[in-house]
């Protein structure tokens, strides 16, 4: 049987006064988990209508693979800064590949 990639959408809102510190620790996070074995995609983009909003499209081979990334290291340390960083809770958007 074979697993389904998972794809997702994160929504991460800056609290005002972190947008600076919310890119850099986002950017911080893209080179190593686009190093992990599981990952298909992790890229960042910012709304051009909400500076200070960044989206994160990310697609992992399994369910595992996501599981693992939120357990490494690099995540966990970001995770600890959420209420420092964020104006509400990250987003995870769940999505289904069409075509």
């Amino acid at each position: 049987m074979q697993s389904a990639v998972i794809f997702n959408l994160a929504v991460l809102e800056a609290k005002t006064g972190q947008h600076d510190h919310l890119r850099d620790a986002l950017l911080a996070l893209v080179p190593a988990t686009r190093q992990e074995p599981g990952c298909l995609d992790y890229t960042l983009f910012e709304l051009c209508e909400a500076p200070g909003t960044f989206c994160m499209r990310e697609s992992f081979r399994d369910q595992e693979a996501l599981e693992k990334h939120f357990s490494m290291p690099y995540f966990k340390d970001f995770e600890k800064r959420f209420e420092e960083l964020l104006a509400r809770p990250l987003q995870l958007i769940g999505l289904r590949e069409v075509a």
